[in-house]
């Protein structure tokens, strides 16, 4: 079994990029937003400038900047380990819990899908939620196929479809159907061993939102999450989205909060690199943030 423990002091004491913004993951601030019956962690970390402040257009293109999950362009001391087969496992040198790996793809192959390979990243990890980042729902790099891996008790959105959405009832619901309120929709599912579970988990990595100005399928607007549940069935959780930043990213006044939605903030946790966006952010604030960047149950 993976120590992933180990592996991350290993690398810490190798890194010294990733050891200081670990150690100052350690001075973050977390308050806590009750959305209606989803409880929402607002964090100030200005490490994930990078990332919140990526310049990624609408099609997804990042410019002519070399690839930094390429290994040819990695930091010598990013150490990769051989998670499965065509794809490597690296500490992510900007995180936002203790344990925070990035998943690559050993080939140079754009963010265009869901990986099918995430029930299996999922099996090798347990307690660990894989998620994806679709090119248009906050992938700071969607010229490389990539996942990331966080622990499943870190993610408000996971522990609310496990109370939520009990392993007597395999198959696929909507939020929508559970009577909660939420400030955007998402599917979840629980996934039997079985012919069933299959059919099910083909449906859950082809999930995505649609292009707002064609209303054609769009498998760039989705953000997914697989993990294995206590029992040991699998689990997933796909949230369409409509949007890859809210209109708030983009204001030139004092509305503006500089929040760039991707799945671990569509799990609950939203990350502020700025002081005053954390200190001031509203739930109303966050509601229209969540409505406008996935799919509104208003």
């Amino acid at each position: 079994m993976f120590d992933y423990l180990s592996f991350i002091e290993e690398q810490i004491e190798l890194w010294p990029l990733a050891a200081d913004n670990y150690r100052r993951l350690g001075l973050t601030e977390r308050r806590t937003l009750q959305l209606g019956d989803l409880t929402v962690g607002v964090q100030l970390n200005p490490a994930r400038i990078v990332s919140t402040g990526a310049k990624v257009d609408a099609s997804g293109n990042v410019g002519p900047r070399p690839c930094f999950l390429c290994a040819a362009n990695r930091p010598p001391e990013q150490v990769p380990y051989p998670v499965m087969q065509g794809w490597e496992l690296l500490l992510n040198p900007f995180p936002v819990f203790p344990v925070h790996f990035t998943i690559v793809s050993t080939s140079h192959t754009p963010q265009s899908r869901m990986p099918l390979e995430m029930a299996a990243m999922a099996e090798a990890l347990p307690g660990m939620t894989v998620f994806f980042n679709g090119s248009r729902s906050g992938a700071s790099a969607p010229d490389h196929l990539h996942c990331q891996a966080v622990l499943t008790e870190e993610l408000p959105l996971m522990q609310l479809c496990m109370e939520r959405h009990p392993l007597t009832r395999p198959g696929i619901e909507t939020a929508s159907s559970w009577g909660l309120d939420l400030p955007f929709d998402f599917w979840s599912a629980v996934i039997t061993p079985d012919s069933d579970g299959m059919r099910i988990l083909r449906t859950m990595t082809g999930a995505c939102g649609l292009d707002p100005v064609t209303g054609y399928p769009d498998p760039g607007r989705v953000n997914s999450y697989f993990w294995r549940d206590p029992s040991g069935l699998l689990r997933a959780v796909a949230v369409p989205r409509s949007a890859h930043r809210p209109a708030c990213y983009y204001a030139d006044d004092d509305s503006q909060r500089l929040i760039s939605p991707g799945a671990i903030e569509m799990a609950g946790i939203v990350i502020t690199p700025r002081a005053d966006d954390y200190r001031n952010i509203t739930t109303a604030e966050l509601r229209r943030i969540y409505a406008e960047t996935g799919v509104s149950l208003i």
